[in-house]
């Protein structure tokens, strides 16, 4: 049975690389990283460039895109590549973390269509957004994205405890529908990676759209969705809006 045969109660739409592209942001908060090491005699250049590198070679990488003291994190990688020993770098971690995670984007780019496709979805279903990560860099990208409104609630897993609620695991999901008044199987997730969001739509037996953005956009289907669109309007005319 298709998506516009059985029509879902709810949709449930991903953040990052669904809505806009992530390494916009990741752009900006390099920079402010290379402003903050360059108060400590790095070169600023230099120092974004390499932090840059490490964020676009994967947000999975060392677990975490700001490790700090985790000894496996995209600055302390970066700090290596830029050729600063260890004992140094370790006092150079925690001002640079600090400004990777105080940067806050003015605006950031929503993918072309995506704000009418967001909006043309909300006027006919409920809609939630499920994201992870670090809250406060969370909301400030739906901030700057101008997007947070159009939605009917939002869940940032970190908030429910922690990066082991983040997704596949379902605790998210179960709390997105939850608030929406619907079973987990009547969603529709939609998102970009099927690893995440594929995952956690299966894992509660919900329906889900992959849209082919961003990072992950070349990555293999596994788990399959649903279905497979280039992108956020494509999946709002397959929901028949």
């Amino acid at each position: 049975m298709t998506l516009i045969e059985r029509p879902p109660l709810a949709v449930v739409v991903d953040l990052d690389d669904t809505l806009f592209p992530q390494s916009a942001y990741l752009y900006g908060a390099s920079r402010a990283v290379g402003r903050a090491g360059a108060a400590a005699g790095l070169d600023q250049v230099r120092l974004s460039r390499a932090v840059r590198r490490q964020l676009v070679a994967g947000s999975d990488r060392g677990g975490a895109i700001v490790a700090g003291s985790d000894r496996g994190g995209a600055i302390d990688r970066a700090l290596a590549a830029y050729g600063i020993a260890p004992d140094l770098a370790a006092d150079l971690i925690p001002a640079l973390v600090a400004a990777f995670t105080a940067y806050r984007p003015r605006r950031l780019p929503r993918y072309p269509g995506a704000l009418a496709a967001l909006t043309a979805i909300s006027s006919r279903y409920p809609v939630g957004c499920l994201t992870d990560g670090d809250p406060v860099i969370q909301r400030a990208k739906l901030a700057a994205t101008g997007l947070a409104h159009s939605f009917a609630t939002i869940v940032i897993t970190d908030e429910l405890g922690g990066r082991t609620l983040r997704k596949p695991h379902p605790e998210g999901l179960r709390q997105v529908a939850e608030t929406l008044g619907v079973r987990p199987s009547d969603l529709v997730v939609i998102g970009d990676r099927p690893a995440r969001d594929m995952a956690v739509a299966a894992a509660l037996g919900a329906r889900s759209i992959r849209v082919r953005t961003g990072e992950y956009a070349d990555a293999p289907d596994a788990p399959a969705a649903t279905a497979c669109v280039p992108d956020l309007p494509s999946a709002a005319a397959l929901l028949g809006v």
